[in-house]
């Protein structure tokens, strides 16, 4: 059998122990050899089907990511076009050119590197006395054209949460609600560093969907939905979990003692066993994460819109709130409890959103919208909130910056910016893989 199971592996592409593993799992039935061809060809297109999947979801992602640049560049343009400045090139990608047409005073083009998007404004590095010029337009049409960058994000996670919203958003509830709710369940919200979760390698985002027991004849002190089933005269009690309050009961009764959750994330469902901890930190559940009860509410048309618009300004308090909180952390001389991702961290939670559907892609992305636009009024040289801090010194001073020492600021906090990303490139990698 041994011998047959790694000629199946080099068949197959498929690792021999999960073959082993598969095989095992249905000992006892007939054809040996036909139940573990069954098993490899079926793990195998299961293991394709997840690559095939992986790779559109990263491509969407890709896409999704270049269409908000387009559209923040957009959101110059048109605030450009409305104060009579003119505008040279609107581009897709960045240069080298591979495609380019002129249409009025400006040339749309498409460029060879796809990361992004530009807008070429003209006057914007100063220098140029002339009434189309940028820096010749009053200071408050020039400050409203670099903030129409920033607006076009909201305005995005406005109208992708109204989508949501429309279709069917996942929302908070409580235990006590009941009545027609849809695909209810309980969602980890948070995950402690170094608790029994974190070692078991439970992430936020995850459901639980079962709480298992093995070896107990305890009658429990409360109802659960559960159901029981012997092993080699062991009892094994397979709770399903509906609700937050459930979870937390069955965690109080057995701290200190190994547990079995079983776990949905995106379409994978598995199990992973720990141990509630007796004395946890302070701050900190048993098992050391944050637990919520979710379902899919959907709003009428007329109420969408309204209803995206609250979600995005919550959003974007929830945003600030947070990175004020770590500011505070920092100050103090603790964790900021913040962790940076680029490219490579934002693209692996693209996946996972993506495996959990349509809504919660969507949703996703309004969120990286938020961030990206309050990254953006941050007042960071290279950044357009360092063009509007500059924009705001000149309105004090009552004369603009140097045109020269403007640029030569700018081009310094970009080379920051570069290499803050690579490293946390690096770290993501480093996380991921």
């Amino acid at each position: 059998m041994l011998l047959f199971s790694k000629q199946l592996a080099l068949e197959y592409e498929v690792p021999l122990e999960k073959i082993t593993l598969a095989y095992r799992a249905s000992e006892g039935s007939e054809g040996e050899e036909e139940d573990e061809v069954l098993f490899a060809y079926r793990y195998k297109i299961q293991n394709t089907r997840y690559k095939i999947h992986m790779f559109l979801t990263i491509i969407i992602a890709f896409i999704s990511l270049i269409g908000l640049t387009v559209i923040h560049e957009l959101g110059h343009f048109i605030l450009a076009k409305r104060f009579g400045v003119k505008v040279e090139e609107f581009g897709i990608g960045y240069p080298p050119r591979l495609f380019g047409k002129k249409i009025g005073e400006t040339i749309y083009s498409l460029n060879l590197l796809p990361f992004g998007a530009f807008v070429k404004i003209y006057g914007e590095e100063g220098g140029i006395e002339n009434y189309r010029s940028f820096s010749q337009k009053p200071i408050w049409q020039r400050m409203l054209i670099v903030l129409g960058g920033v607006f076009s994000f909201w305005i995005v996670s406005i109208l992708l949460l109204s989508l949501v919203m429309g279709l069917g958003a996942p929302t908070a509830i409580s235990d006590e609600e009941d009545g027609s709710l849809r695909d209810a369940k309980v969602q980890i919200a948070a995950v402690a560093p170094a608790s029994p979760a974190d070692k078991s390698g439970i992430k936020a985002g995850d459901t639980i969907r079962e709480f298992k027991i093995q070896n107990s004849k305890t009658e429990l002190p409360f109802s659960v939905n559960g159901s029981e089933g012997e092993e080699e005269n062991e009892v094994l009690f397979a709770f399903k979990i509906q609700k937050v309050r459930e979870i937390q009961e069955l965690t109080e009764e057995y701290k200190g003692k190994e547990v079995t959750l079983t776990l949905q994330r995106g379409k994978e469902i598995f199990d992973v066993s720990l141990s509630p901890r007796i004395n946890p930190p302070s701050g900190e559940g048993a098992m050391g994460v944050a637990l919520v009860r979710t379902a899919i509410k959907s709003y009428p048309w007329w109420q969408a819109g309204w209803q995206g618009i609250k979600a995005t300004f919550n959003l974007t308090l929830a945003v600030i709130e947070g990175w004020s909180g770590a500011i505070k952390n920092i100050v103090k001389g603790e964790s900021s409890g913040v962790q940076l991702m680029g490219p490579v961290g934002i693209f692996s939670l693209f996946n996972q959103a993506g495996q959990m559907g349509v809504n919660y892609f969507l949703q996703f992305i309004a969120v990286i919208s938020v961030y990206i636009a309050l990254f953006n009024i941050l007042p960071i040289p290279a950044v357009d909130g360092g063009k509007l801090l500059f924009l705001i010194i000149e309105a004090f001073r009552k004369k603009p910056f140097s045109p020269k020492i403007e640029q030569n600021i700018t081009t310094v906090f970009f080379a920051l910016l570069i290499m803050m990303m690579i490293w946390v490139t690096i770290k993501d990698i480093s996380r991921i893989f």
